[in-house]
């Protein structure tokens, strides 16, 4: 038994480690071009980002999460201009929900106007991000619908999510994965808060929620 349980968990630390390399077909969050999430970012990475000052980076740790674009940009415009932010956000950014972000947020993606935030409004609800690939690649060639969409995200489905959907989520890794499924069927979200808070405290919890529905 153990030693099918440790055969187990290198599967799926390998899973991990791939998903982290190449970026998931399937998974519902952005593959990533180098956008750095500030809610797992450590403070070198952050330091090294343009116009981050170390007084900056404490305070982006000390509050941290940020469970919107919104919150984190609230805390930025404190201490620097909007063409400074600009440029940063094209460094680092709080995965937007394509299904609820305002369009506030969605402007706050760097190249993205009105007409391209209209599209983003346009094809709600998004089931996949394959939708969204599809849906956008009517305006844009590939290249730009890729560098979009590490911006989002679509949230998944806790009872029924592929492991490759769950091991999208910045920061999930096979821990994250067992204990996700472990709970199977989550009958409403104060369950998955319970459990989860068994292994990671209020603020981590509240993180992860970010990515998942029961819808």
């Amino acid at each position: 038994m153990k030693l099918l349980k440790s055969l187990l968990f290198a599967a799926i630390a390998s899973l991990a480690f791939t998903a982290a390399l190449t970026g998931s077909a399937t998974g519902q969050v952005g593959r990533q071009q180098g956008l750095i999430d500030p809610n797992i970012a450590g403070e070198k990475e952050l330091l090294a980002l343009p116009h981050l000052n170390a007084t900056i980076v404490k305070g982006i740790m000390e509050r941290r999460p940020f469970l919107s674009m919104t919150e984190l940009n609230s805390f930025l415009s404190q201490w620097l201009k909007k063409e400074q932010l600009a440029e940063l956000y094209a460094k680092i950014f709080v995965h937007i929900n394509l299904n609820s972000a305002t369009r506030e947020e969605i402007m706050m993606i760097p190249g993205v106007g009105n007409r391209m935030a209209n599209e983003f409004l346009e094809y709600r609800p998004y089931k996949t991000l394959a939708q969204f690939r599809r849906e956008i690649g009517k305006y844009v060639n590939e290249k730009e619908v890729a560098r979009l969409e590490q911006y989002v995200f679509v949230p998944i489905n806790l009872n029924t999510a592929s492991d490759e959907d769950i091991l999208s989520i910045p920061g999930s890794g096979p821990r994250v994965l067992r204990e996700f499924k472990e709970y199977r069927p989550y009958k409403n979200i104060e369950q998955f808060r319970r459990e989860m808070g068994k292994y990671w405290n209020a603020k981590e919890v509240a993180r992860l929620e970010r990515y998942v529905t029961l819808n």
